[in-house]
């Protein structure tokens, strides 16, 4: 599986194929959150700032469907490379996206939307608790969609082990 995973990032880096979406789940899944947590813990500790939690969440995720896609929305596509005139103030390193939500069409133009904009999409599924797994992360009861955003903190670092498809290091807390 690694294997794909290089692949799929080297083609979102020259830009000719879009990406395949990843599916995360059973231990696979509990490794990738955990590694996460661990990353946020890291990050909030090594940022030094004293925002309340859930603000300093907010500048490291867009949390939601609607906010996922607005951040999206004002990427320049993949194309428009070179038109500075639409630089976005944020940019999504990767996309998590439970894939319990019902109806699906909630969901269902994030996949183009996100391969339009070369971010990559990981799926996560955990019998029907997908959503409440993503949830914890942001300290909330759910949540459909979270975009990792590129601050290059712990987190990112974390995020680019995942899309590189290296073991993620379980050790350490």
């Amino acid at each position: 599986m690694p294997t794909r995973n290089k692949a799929a990032k080297n083609s979102i880096l020259d830009g000719s194929v879009p990406q395949q979406k990843d599916c995360y789940d059973g231990e696979r899944l509990v490794h990738m959150l955990k590694s996460i947590r661990r990353g946020i813990e890291s990050a909030r500790i090594l940022g030094g700032n004293s925002l309340p939690e859930k603000i300093w969440l907010k500048q490291q995720f867009s949390v939601g469907v609607n906010d996922v896609t607005r951040v999206l929305e004002r990427m320049a596509p993949s194309a428009e490379k070179g038109s500075s005139a639409q630089s976005p103030c944020v940019r999504l390193q990767a996309i998590l996206l439970a894939a319990d939500c019902n109806p699906k069409w909630l969901t269902k133009h994030l996949p183009t939307l996100a391969s339009s904009r070369k971010v990559p999409l990981i799926t996560v599924k955990d019998d029907g608790k997908g959503s409440l797994r993503l949830g914890e992360l942001v300290r909330l009861k759910t949540a459909i969609a979270i975009g990792v955003k590129a601050r290059e903190n712990a987190i990112n670092q974390i995020m680019e082990e995942i899309l590189d498809g290296d073991e993620v290091n379980q050790g350490a807390s």
